[in-house]
């Protein structure tokens, strides 16, 4: 049996119709860039996640890149974030001329609000919290350090769309939240696409301006900005996308829950606590001997990756930093053992239960 990490055709085949329907909307309406589609979107993205306001953007790093800018944070500040998130999360502190200064995360893989109160400097400006496999972070902690070092928050929720804590969206916890809409994602674009939160007006509208060259007007243009805009195409599949996030999200949590009671005798699987309402972007489990067990899936028919190999303190950008392998031991244990399966809503329980019997085999005689 084969068993892909995505499947993108089937999954779609239900939709496909609707998503067919709204890009001859865009096409016969002639309006492609700042337009009708977007602006829907956005007001319900941002219903969705509970916050005020949204800007719709081209991709995940220009959300968290378009804030921090907007925020002020450049050449000499600090933002705390974590070290094995994907590289944008501190690519966007760096692209600012800030200095990304990381700190160790926990057991679910999330950022560990006692080593960003140990990492505050007087030079800290902002924390930049992954929301990472779709799992919250411990956010009323890092609100209260926050709120005593009077530091802004942003949330890095690219792989946490419809993730809760307490019953509050991820997205809406912090002063503003940059999500990826990357195919990869639970809601996705058909190409790049990213989206910004906040229920700050004055922000939203200096995002707004930011993500369109700084302009307040088609002939005004009131400071140098990107061009980082959400397409009318993607906005009009984004709202069909969001119609079914929902249903997508209880197929995956089924999934993930199956996973764990087929798989936790052999390896250590994701949980979520009583408060958290996890969406699993990624299906990741801890386990021994990785590698092999990589390498055994993969001679089998079944394809698993690995979200991330190398922490970012370890990329070569990074090594003007000054930091070590062994400075953040959590994170290099967790980069040595977890490894992400297949899972998605069309995932079949017969693939799944043959994902399962191929990681027993392995383990039987180890």
């Amino acid at each position: 049996m084969k068993v892909p990490y995505t499947n993108f055709k089937e999954k779609d085949k239900t939709i496909r119709p609707l998503l067919v329907k709204a890009f001859e909307g865009v096409v016969d309406s002639g309006q492609y860039i700042q337009g009708s589609e977007l602006r829907a979107f956005e007001k319900e993205f941002a219903s969705y996640c509970g916050s005020k306001f949204a800007a719709g953007t081209a991709n995940g790093t220009c959300a968290l890149h378009l804030i921090l800018r907007a925020i002020g944070v450049g050449e000499g500040d600090e933002v705390i974030t974590a070290p094995n998130s994907f590289i944008a999360s501190a690519a966007s502190i760096a692209l600012v001329g800030a200095t990304p200064v990381f700190a160790d995360v926990q057991d679910d893989f999330n950022i560990d609000p006692r080593q960003i109160e140990a990492a505050i400097s007087p030079r800290t400006r902002a924390i930049l919290p992954v929301h990472l496999t779709g799992r919250p972070c411990r956010m009323r902690e890092i609100m209260s350090i926050a709120a005593r070092h009077g530091l802004f928050v942003l949330e890095d929720a690219a792989q946490a769309v419809g993730a809760r804590l307490d019953g509050k969206g991820v997205g809406s916890w912090g002063h503003a939240a940059g999500f990826s809409l990357h195919p990869l994602k639970n809601l996705h674009a058909y190409g790049d696409a990213g989206i910004i939160t906040t229920d700050d007006y004055k922000l939203i509208e200096i995002l707004n301006k930011s993500k369109n060259h700084g302009l307040a007007s088609r002939t005004q243009c009131d400071f140098w900005g990107h061009n980082c805009r959400l397409d009318e195409v993607q906005a009009a599949l984004l709202r069909v996308q969001l119609t079914v996030l929902d249903a997508w999200t209880t197929e995956r949590r089924r999934l993930a829950l199956r996973y764990n009671a087929l798989l936790s005798r052999y390896v250590t699987v994701p949980t979520e606590a009583s408060n958290e309402h996890h969406v699993f972007q990624t299906y990741v489990i801890v386990a021994r001997e990785r590698d092999a067990l990589q390498e055994y899936l993969r001679e089998n028919g079944v394809e698993a990756i690995i979200h991330y190999p190398v922490p970012i303190h370890m990329q070569p950008a990074a090594s003007k930093l000054g930091y070590s392998s062994d400075d953040f031991p959590k994170t290099k244990y967790l980069s040595d053992h977890i490894l992400s399966l297949p899972l998605y809503p069309s995932l079949t329980s017969a693939q799944q239960d043959y994902v399962a019997s191929v990681i027993e085999s392995f383990y039987r005689f180890r």
